[in-house]
């Protein structure tokens, strides 16, 4: 929703047509369409279950709040099938639009947007991209595994830098250092998010995410890429791989089971989390 209006209605056009009315003009009213329903269903999902769209409040210690019924299981499955639907969609207009298009490929592939970092991302057992479970996986420049660690090890592994002039503080990993705001196998920095999650990764766990990522890296000449722009293909492959996941939970028999909550027994001194938010890695600590 924020990068699709600069590779849609072009990178050229004045910044105020680059928004959803400005994509509904170069498209049509169709595909504008499109984009608001199906954010409108997966929002309706999300309220169903959480109980309002921003900053959910199902969440209970040792549980959820809320069972599911067998009508809003319909509704979920409903909803994750016109996601997927949607997302193949939104590949195949990233092909006309912009992998036909000279002018972007050269610009995704150059070297103006290219930084050879370490990436870093949750995977699950078999080294499969991830959201919500599994291990924290950082590859090298070259692709090559670098760390593999549980959350709870995370201090191990990752530092924060900070700079006078911002408030905001720069992870970097911890057994390489901080060299500055510089690239290659011997700065710290390393980068999160849709691409950085692909690229430490061995592939998507649904099938139809898994032959968009084996296209991305064959169009763009294998793993890892670096190329910054790449990461607007990546999350489009991430949205696929996300609805199949939906629509693989919304038929899980369990999804309705009225066992909603294990009461806990004892009170925690610590916690640590992880979890694959849309802009990278989050940690709570």
């Amino acid at each position: 929703f924020l990068g699709g209006p600069d590779f849609v209605v072009g990178p050229q056009a004045p910044a105020g047509e680059r928004n959803i009315l400005g994509v509904i003009a170069k498209v049509g009213l169709e595909v504008g369409g499109k984009v608001i329903e199906v954010r409108k269903r997966l929002r309706g999902v999300i309220q169903t279950i959480g109980g309002k769209v921003i900053h959910p409040v199902c969440g209970l210690p040792g549980g959820v709040s809320k069972q599911i019924t067998e009508e809003e299981r319909k509704e979920f499955i409903d909803a994750a099938e016109y996601a997927v639907e949607f997302s193949k969609f939104a590949l195949e207009l990233f092909d006309d639009v912009v992998l036909k298009n000279k002018e972007y490929v050269d610009l995704i592939v150059g070297d103006i947007y290219k930084h050879r970092t370490y990436y870093m991302g949750l995977v699950d057992e078999n080294n499969k991209v991830n959201f919500y479970d599994g291990v924290l996986r950082v590859v090298d420049p070259n692709g090559k595994e670098f760390a593999k660690f549980k959350a709870q090890e995370y201090l191990d592994h990752i530092r924060e830098h900070v700079e006078p002039w911002t408030y905001v503080r720069f992870s970097y990993l911890k057994n390489v250092g901080w060299k500055g705001f510089v690239d290659g196998e011997d700065s710290g920095v390393f980068r999160v998010a849709p691409l950085a999650r692909l690229n430490a990764s061995d592939g998507m766990a649904t099938p139809l995410a898994q032959e968009a990522y084996d296209r991305m890296y064959e169009v763009l000449g294998g793993k890892p890429v670096h190329n910054t722009l790449a990461f607007h293909w990546a999350r489009l492959i991430e949205a696929l791989y996300a609805s199949e996941r939906a629509l693989e939970l919304a038929h899980d028999p369990e999804l309705t089971s009225p066992e909603i909550r294990n009461i806990p027994t004892e009170i925690p001194k610590e916690g640590i989390g992880v979890v694959e938010a849309p802009r990278g890695t989050l940690f709570h600590h």
